[in-house]
């Protein structure tokens, strides 16, 4: 096996840097070793320690967020592209995989076994968030609870008297759960909407306008499909009072086709990396060592400036002198 050398920098809290879906990956193929001389390094978008690096660079994220190619040199997103650089590796594929879950979302179920499922759920719906910020779930929460009540096991809007310890075990109850995005983006997919087909509950989605590329149409509710809120609400109510409808759409195979698709395929993944360390050799002259990380390095610098001087104005705003000055409550 070929030893091959790595650094994941700029990840979130808790990465484990010899214990990821990445590290296990190419452990598979190559001899890692963890190094501060790697030879390329895999960063992520909690930070800027990346550019300290003037090796090979392969930037990954779980945000919503296009790669940049001043300054990195492959790129792992959400993203639809036709770019050899860059491979589609949507989050829910890590969800997945950690839950050991493939089998389990590819078993399509009888029309027996899914009139058992319905028939066991005893309650209508729920939300399991803790970020409040995204106004497009909130608001969705608050126009279907003012139709019938629906629980939420969260740190925001809770009502079920305190946040649940584990989601999977709450939302089973239910026959349909919220499963919105933070935010809308082609390609953004994220464990929300896998989360319910593992509980046998219905997802009530919204958030990538593509989805449909990726799971069947037929086996969730998207708010995509909908010309008006009161048109996908009316439809969550046709299918609450209709066991047969209900029946229909479990039994349907959750990805299209019934088939993986090729953005999380494990394989095809490593093919990528295998592309990636074949550039390692074949002469190919990092963006880090090139005219093109000047222009990176700027852009990154005016906008870690224009961060520092909102969170400052913020602050100054708060403040009672600017206060009691400005009338600011």
């Amino acid at each position: 096996m070929q030893r091959i050398k790595i650094k994941f920098v700029d990840f979130w809290y808790g990465f484990a840097p010899d214990d990821n879906y990445f590290f296990k990956l190419l452990s598979t193929f190559y001899l890692i070793e963890l190094s501060d001389e790697p030879d390329f390094i895999i960063y992520s978008c909690f930070g800027k320690e990346y550019l300290k690096y003037s090796c090979l660079r392969v930037f990954y994220s779980a945000e919503r967020l296009s790669a940049d190619f001043t300054g990195c040199d492959f790129a792992l997103t959400f993203d639809y592209s036709n770019d050899k650089r860059h491979f589609r590796f949507p989050l829910y594929g890590i969800y997945i995989d950690q839950a050991g879950s493939i089998e389990q979302l590819q078993k399509q179920k009888t029309r027996e076994e899914a009139l058992i499922i319905w028939k066991s759920k005893t309650k209508f719906c729920c939300l399991v968030v803790s970020n409040g910020a995204p106004r497009e779930r909130i608001n969705f929460f608050h126009e279907l609870s003012n139709h019938k009540p629906v629980d939420s096991g969260g740190n925001v809007l809770n009502n079920v008297g305190g946040p649940v310890k584990d989601k999977m075990d709450f939302i089973k109850d239910y026959r349909f759960v919220i499963a919105y995005e933070n935010k809308s983006y082609p390609g953004y997919t994220t464990e929300k909407i896998v989360e319910p087909f593992l509980a046998d509950s219905i997802p009530i989605y919204w958030g990538n306008s593509l989805v449909e590329k990726d799971f069947n149409k037929a086996s969730f509710l998207n708010r995509h499909d909908f010309a008006s809120g009161s048109d996908f609400i009316n439809q969550i109510f046709a299918i609450d009072n209709n066991e047969d409808l209900a029946v229909e759409m479990l039994m349907q195979p959750v990805f299209k086709d019934n088939i993986i698709p090729g953005e999380i395929d494990k394989q095809k993944l490593l093919g990528f990396f295998i592309k990636v360390v074949a550039s390692l050799s074949s002469g190919y002259e990092p963006v880090a060592k090139t005219w093109r990380r000047f222009p990176h390095a700027i852009r990154i610098w005016v906008q870690w400036c224009k961060s520092l001087g909102s969170f400052y104005i913020s602050r100054l705003k708060q403040s009672t002198f600017t206060s009691k000055l400005f009338g600011v409550r």
